[in-house]
């Protein structure tokens, strides 16, 4: 049999991040939608952890791969 690898932590951090990230954009748009112009910064900074949770998957999984 196989011996099973070792899983590393930070995919699944990656995609909660982008998950996160996203609803956050979502937000943006429903409050937009419904007339508010000015957004609190924390939600603003929080579609940051869109693209960081893309970019942290991203090399994520190439630096898993590339240790087999």
């Amino acid at each position: 049999m196989a011996a099973a690898t070792p899983r590393s932590a930070v995919l699944p951090a990656s995609m909660i991040m982008f998950g996160l990230g996203l609803l956050a954009i979502v937000v943006i748009f429903a409050l937009f939608a419904a007339g508010y112009e000015n957004m609190p910064v924390w939600l603003n900074l929080a579609t940051l952890l869109c693209p960081a949770g893309l970019i942290f998957g991203v090399i994520a999984t190439v630096l898993r791969n590339r240790r087999r």
